[in-house]
């Protein structure tokens, strides 16, 4: 039996685990509490959702350590990104937020490793460098607005490499580098010594080459190669990371569906079991990012960049992030939030008046109501109309269905059931080379100047090791979402209002045209309750893990639209999201138990 239950207030899901996902909020009131700030709630908060609640603390952590060493504590925050390009785009935002701010209070530090210490690295292991977004604390709220709509922000694993590295003074701040003096010498097999380092950016006291003894926090160094072998041979190695990045891809491609490990899974033919079913298609059109919504902020950037900027189409309720995007960081959004076909007969009324639009999003199903959009006649529209398709799959997930065909991208969290363990991010965006609207050369144009890889390499470690056994555990968790969805269906209506699961829901027919041969109607599902109360009842009493996130391993359960929507609750209850929603992320514990587990839970809750 999988089991992460935890009812421990503010403590990570899965307990003790340092780079977690989820965070527990095991009452309705916990939720409450946490959305308007109660103490007795924040105070308990060791973790929290990456994205949307929480900004890790070894990442808080360094930015502090960055502020002292070249901010103002009193005065400045900081926001980390992993590169300068990132930084520039944050910097951009927050000015273009806070336009009577001088653009010089915005500053961007670029900490590299030393040149000295750097040259003395194994050439396979991965250097640490980190960007900084300095900046008026009173800025914070744009930042934070940056840093949750686009997830351009680091990771926690990053963070404590750097941090390393950081506190040994093996960061510099870029700016401040000058030009090494050139090598005399060949070193070691591994290692080439350079001359002298004095940690100044300087060879010797005039500029040139001396054999003065290195300094590191001023203390000396009688042997700098050793030095760099004790205090960073633990590192990464990039031949693993990069093996392992290639077998994310090969999964994403649907190439690579074996439990093996690495390197010998890397082997298998690559036309093997392909999901994709797209004439063209390679692993060449699967790119990985740091985390689900920044793949989705990059499909809209780049489509930006290939075709102009246009207005986009938000179709079907969506992640509320998926919808700032395209309202904060372009020309806006049109929001179709019912998602049904009087949403796109209006928009082929407006697409024949002559109004055009960059693109179309939509979740395929949507999330929390779990709706599939009809992805058919909005490709007839997209390629009579010129404009993009970009479907997130996540809720689908490939091996349940094919979107592939009807999208120019298709993006989609790994952080999700790809992985499982609820332990590390990640992102995926992936183009089909037959799709006409978007012009496939022409995003692949700008992603070969534009893509950067950002996914961390611990993390593209620890997401391969996860992955391994998908294929076994989707088919696990579409199984175990059936059970229990029968067990919530059976207890309407004296005491569930409605329940929301693909196979069951009035667009069934959209989801099934997609649906692959032996694949199912995923784990995720949703009910709404006759009442608040009864919704807090019946989620007070449920003796599964309680936090945000969805996709994990085992059973996961949260107040959908409490969370997600609560400065807006009337606004998403005009589409269907009503407060006494609870969603279910359905794992891979025995089914009886959990089918008893949700029983007992319905029990505490009064026949209407």
């Amino acid at each position: 039996m999988v089991s992460a239950f935890n009812d421990t207030l503010g403590e990570s899901i899965p307990a003790h685990t340092p780079h977690a996902v989820s965070v527990s909020l095991p009452t309705w009131q916990a939720n409450v509490g946490y959305e308007e700030g109660q103490e007795w709630v924040v105070s308990k908060m060791q973790t929290g959702y990456p994205r949307r609640f929480f900004i890790h603390k070894s990442i808080q952590k360094l930015a502090d350590g960055i502020i002292a060493a070249y901010g103002d504590p009193a005065a400045d925050k900081a926001l980390l990104l992993p590169t300068n390009a990132c930084a520039m785009r944050c910097k951009d935002f927050i000015h273009r937020e806070n336009p009577t701010v001088d653009q010089c209070q915005i500053r961007i530090v670029n900490l590299v490793p030393q040149p000295e210490l750097a040259a003395l690295r194994p050439i396979d292991e991965v250097l640490p460098h980190i960007s900084a977004v300095l900046f008026p604390a009173e800025l914070w709220p744009s930042a934070k607005a940056f840093w949750q709509h686009t997830g351009e922000g680091v990771q926690s694993r990053r963070a404590e490499f750097c941090q390393r590295a950081f506190d040994d003074k093996f960061l510099v701040d870029q700016s401040t580098v000058a030009p090494l003096a050139p090598k005399l010498a060949k070193g070691p097999r591994r290692y080439q010594r350079t001359l002298s380092v004095d940690f100044n950016g300087t060879n010797g006291c005039n500029g040139h080459a001396t054999e003065q003894q290195p300094q590191v926090n001023g203390n000396g160094i009688q042997d700098l190669a050793q030095f760099v072998e004790e205090r960073f041979g633990r590192n990464l190695n990039t031949r693993f990371a990069a093996q392992a990045k290639l077998a994310v891809r090969r999964r994403i491609a649907g190439s690579l569906t074996e439990n093996s490990e690495l390197p010998e899974s890397l082997n298998a033919p690559v036309d093997t079991e392909r999901q994709r079913n797209v004439p063209e298609f390679s692993i060449d059109d699967v790119y990985l990012y740091p985390c689900g919504m920044n793949a989705i902020f990059n499909a809209h950037r780049i489509l930006m960049a290939a075709r102009g900027p246009l207005k986009s189409v938000m179709y079907g309720f969506p992640y509320v992030d998926s919808l700032k995007v395209l309202e904060k960081f372009g020309p806006g959004a049109l929001f179709y939030g019912h998602g049904d076909s009087n949403d796109l007969d209006d928009l082929e009324r407006r697409l024949k008046a002559g109004e055009r639009f960059l693109l179309l999003f939509c979740e395929f199903p949507g999330n929390p109501l779990l709706k599939s959009p009809d992805l058919q006649r909005i490709r007839t529209l997209a390629d009579t109309y010129d404009f993009a398709v970009v479907i997130d799959e996540t809720i689908g997930n490939f091996l349940n269905v094919n979107v592939l065909p009807y999208a120019d991208i298709v993006v989609s969290s790994l952080t999700k059931i790809f992985s499982g363990d609820s332990n590390v991010m990640g992102g995926t965006l992936i183009l089909n080379p037959r799709a006409p609207a978007a012009s496939y050369a022409a995003l692949k144009r700008v992603l070969a100047t534009e893509y950067e890889d950002n996914q961390f390499e611990e993390d593209a470690v620890y997401l391969e090791r996860n992955s391994r056994d998908f294929v076994a555990r989707i088919a696990r968790a579409n199984a175990n979402a059936l059970a229990i969805v029968d067990v919530l269906r059976a207890a309407c209506p004296s005491k569930v209002k409605q329940v929301y699961y693909p196979r069951d829901s009035p667009t069934r027919a959209f989801y099934d045209h997609c649906r692959l041969p032996n694949g199912g109607y995923g784990g995720l599902a949703s009910a709404t309750f006759h009442s608040v109360e009864d919704a807090a009842l019946f989620y007070d009493h449920l003796e599964t893990s309680k936090g945000p996130s969805l996709g994990t391993n085992f059973t996961l359960a949260s107040p959908f639209v409490l969370l997600a929507h609560y400065g807006e609750l009337e606004w998403a209850a005009q589409y269907g999201c009503e407060q006494a929603l609870v969603r279910f992320s359905v794992g891979l514990e025995d089914s009886e138990t959990l089918v008893k587990i949700f029983q007992e839970a319905l029990a505490a809750v009064p026949e209407r």
